[in-house]
């Protein structure tokens, strides 16, 4: 019943992401939310954000940021990463991650999303058909709206747990 909100993988951090072996399986586009997937909510593109898409550029990868947010927001880390980006985006409707794929040339079977929330970013991911890999939220701060979601989340996260578990004994 829950497994519409299921990602594929659940890290801690976007940073841990083993991305070489990723490129290596044949994944060639990132889709990426920004705030709190890879710097906290509302700031600007951090040293280790700068190098990580250095780094992706570096593999091969076609990144898009996806946002909800608006786009003075969105515009001023994507300058900075240097990576185009949709603002306003309506997650978790899957037509803007289609669109980012577009873009990007990508389809729903070589393309990744990275984010932290699973209302919003999984759930549009996997009505998308897109691999997705869930991350902790970087900073606590968040706004109301989120931080109600949460509690929800944690449901969603234990029975996610839950099934791996399952599934791991079943292997």
């Amino acid at each position: 019943m829950l497994e519409c909100f299921y990602p594929k993988e659940y890290l801690d951090s976007a940073y841990q992401i083993d991305f070489e072996k990723m490129y290596r399986q044949g994944y060639r586009g990132i889709i990426f939310d920004i705030d709190n997937t890879l710097v906290p909510h509302g700031l600007p593109a951090d040293e280790r954000a700068l190098a990580l898409f250095r780094r992706l550029k570096s593999i091969g990868y076609k990144v898009t940021m996806l946002s909800n947010n608006k786009e003075p927001r969105v515009k001023m880390f994507c300058d900075a990463v240097e990576a185009p980006y949709i603002y306003k985006a309506g997650k978790p409707k899957p037509e803007k991650y289609r669109q980012a794929m577009k873009n990007m040339g990508t389809d729903n079977r070589n393309t990744l999303f990275v984010g932290d929330q699973i209302f919003t970013d999984v759930w549009g991911a996997n009505k998308a058909g897109i691999y997705a890999i869930l991350v902790k939220p970087i900073h606590p701060k968040e706004e109301i709206q989120i931080v109600l979601k949460r509690y929800l989340e944690k449901i969603v996260l234990i029975c996610y747990k839950h099934a791996c578990k399952k599934q791991s004994v079943k292997k």
